[in-house]
């Protein structure tokens, strides 16, 4: 299956192709991927896990006894937490990020589900959310899944990514045109 998908490849495509398996032949799949979004929303939150993951000072020893602090205080467990002990003690656990991408997007083509990466300038109500869903829907005829970020940057408007495309109607690309016609008119 990572073969197919070209979003899945390398090292973190193989540790997710391996884990969407064993998720799937466990029939677990959806528990797998909210313990390894718990996980992602954690690497998020604090800088100093983020160090722990991508700091090639920290032992594996090291990383396996924080990682097992943070998986006990997080309530992850089962496969999910196993895959992250194995990539720990594999010094692995640097590629972490990619590998929840992966999975995600194994588990997304799994269920016949579209992923989508959409940036706000601000947080979006949910029935705003709901309704991009449902235009992004009449588009792809799938389901789609959302990630959103927030960057004030963008200014207003939203940027959505889904596969190949993007349409950008964020403010922030809205006011560089005006900027380049008005320097090409001057």
């Amino acid at each position: 299956m990572a073969a197919e998908d070209p979003s899945v490849s390398g090292v973190s495509g193989r540790y997710a192709t391996a884990l969407f398996e064993l998720a799937r032949d466990e029939k677990s799949v959806d528990a797998v991927k909210a313990d390894l979004d718990k996980f992602n929303a954690l690497l998020d939150e604090s800088a100093d896990l983020k160090r722990l993951v991508r700091s090639p000072v920290f032992g594996a020893d090291t990383q396996l006894k924080a990682l097992n602090a943070v998986l006990d205080k997080a309530g992850i467990a089962g496969v999910a937490a196993n895959v992250l002990r194995v990539l720990t003690t594999n010094r692995r656990l640097f590629a972490v990020a990619d590998v929840i991408r992966a999975f995600n997007a194994l588990v997304a083509k799994y269920k016949g589900e579209a992923t989508a990466d959409v940036t706000v300038a601000e947080p979006i109500s949910d029935k705003n959310l709901d309704a991009l869903k449902a235009a992004l829907k009449t588009v792809t005829g799938k389901d789609v899944a959302l990630n959103v970020k927030v960057d004030p940057a963008i200014i207003g408007g939203l940027v959505v990514k889904l596969g190949s495309r993007m349409i950008d109607s964020s403010l922030r690309t809205k006011l560089n045109s005006i900027k380049h016609a008005m320097k090409e008119a001057g």
